[in-house]
């Protein structure tokens, strides 16, 4: 009898690390499939840095970036006359204009004159007669004047209903 119950014991004890294994084997089988995409999804990754150094290298082709200059804009080659050397530079601004300013270039510069012309789009002062500027946001439709002596009708209350206005057609 004893026998018999250590049989049973022993086969449960089988089956229970045969079931243990099984998981065991189960979760590293998953692993490996969740390594295996994760390394599949960085050569990806390599491959799409490759290709964007590669399209880096052509969009940063310094002939490549003249000739759309050249098309695109009306720039000069510089001419070696543009440099000159720097003994023409300045010279250092005196230890007396830069302890009453703290910004020496500013000194150096000075307050500019007003401009007696204007040079700009806009006029160097408005008359009062003038109606005001209304921005537009679309400009193809034309925003009428508006008088400074003609106030706006207002606006109808919320509670009163707006009737169209209807014209009666014989024709209809």
């Amino acid at each position: 009898m004893i026998l018999r119950l250590l049989n049973f014991v022993v086969i449960g004890a089988l089956v229970l690390a045969a079931a243990y294994v099984y998981r065991i084997k189960f979760d590293s089988t998953v692993q490996a499939e969740h390594l295996a995409k994760l390394r599949s999804e960085q050569r990806h990754e390599r491959d799409r840095i490759a290709a964007l150094r590669a399209e880096w290298g052509q969009l940063d082709n310094p002939a490549r970036i003249e000739a759309l200059a050249k098309r695109f804009t009306q720039l000069k080659p510089i001419a070696p006359t543009q440099f000159d050397t720097l003994d023409r530079l300045p010279e250092h601004p005196s230890d007396d204009a830069r302890a009453a300013n703290d910004d020496p270039i500013g000194g150096l510069i000075g307050t500019p004159e007003p401009l007696d012309s204007v040079t700009g789009t806009i006029p160097a002062s408005i008359p009062d007669s003038a109606p005001a500027a209304v921005p537009s946001i679309a400009p193809d439709v034309a925003v009428p004047a508006v008088s400074p002596d003609v106030t706006p009708d207002p606006a109808p209350a919320a509670d009163e209903a707006v009737a169209p206005d209807v014209t009666e057609n014989p024709d209809q």
